[in-house]
């Protein structure tokens, strides 16, 4: 964003509303299962932000095993390591789709919510499956931006922001959760399994994390809303949430393959 005065402060806080999330939290929970995590396996955690789940995933095993947290932004790793408390997690900068880690090191690899801001997806997806053995495993996380939907507010309205969203504003792969399978059997992977979590927010407090468009916090230079809409947007936001009759939702999928 042009001019922010605080941009590494903004993506930290960001990071630790999405984490914070119960729906987020619940397909999390989801791919931890699909993982099959066992102690003393070595796992990589490919765009971990600020390291929340590596941590966690440092926890449920006990302390055992090796946990790589990467993620592209230095800002992120900086927090990560900064909010370590002794964990057997180790942080680096790094790019999903130029790993720098030998061929089949890791037992298991993880990857949330990044496939969709890539402009080569299927070659970071390659990546992950290069540095997984043999029999380990690979599961997606990914958000199907076009399954977004919202309740309570008046239509034309929502279609005009939902269109405005869709077309400018979310990143590059606009389907990319519903893609998660397709991309895992292009990468020769086997055993694959896709399973959609739909995201549900009873208000427009729950949805602010995850769908920005509905947080007024978000500054308007984001372009999240187009400038002659946003009064009435957050108006009928505001209302909704009064009435009690707000609902969005939005699909996510965590698809797990074996290498």
């Amino acid at each position: 964003m042009a001019n922010d005065p605080d941009p590494r402060g903004r993506l930290i806080g960001a990071l630790d509303q999405v984490a914070a999330n119960p729906e987020i939290q619940r397909v999390r929970e989801v791919a931890f299962a699909a993982l099959h995590l066992e102690p003393g396996q070595r796992i990589l955690d490919a765009g971990a932000g600020t390291g929340e789940v590596a941590r966690l995933l440092a926890t449920r095993l006990c302390g055992s095993g090796a946990i790589v947290a990467l993620d592209a932004s230095a800002a992120a790793i900086a927090a990560a390591v900064a909010r370590d408390e002794g964990t057997s997690v180790r942080y680096t900068q790094g790019d999903v789709t130029a790993l720098d880690f030998p061929d089949r090191w890791f037992d298991a690899v993880r990857c949330e919510r990044v496939l969709q801001h890539l402009a080569e997806p299927d070659v970071a997806v390659a990546e992950l499956a290069r540095v997984t053995r043999a029999g380990g495993r690979v599961c997606l996380v990914d958000t199907d931006w076009e399954s977004v939907a919202v309740d309570g507010l008046p239509r034309p309205l929502v279609a005009r922001v939902r269109e405005h969203l869709l077309a400018t504003v979310v990143g590059q792969h606009l389907d990319m959760g519903r893609t998660l399978r397709r991309r895992l059997l292009g990468a020769g992977l086997r055993e694959v399994s896709a399973v959609p979590v739909a995201l549900y927010f009873p208000d427009p407090l729950a949805a602010a994390a995850v769908l920005p468009m509905v947080n007024p916090m978000v500054p308007a230079d984001t372009g999240l809303i187009p400038d002659d809409l946003r009064e009435d947007w957050f108006g009928a936001l505001g209302e909704a949430g009064e009435r009690g009759d707000f609902l969005a939702t939005l699909t996510m999928w965590v698809a797990t393959a074996t290498v």
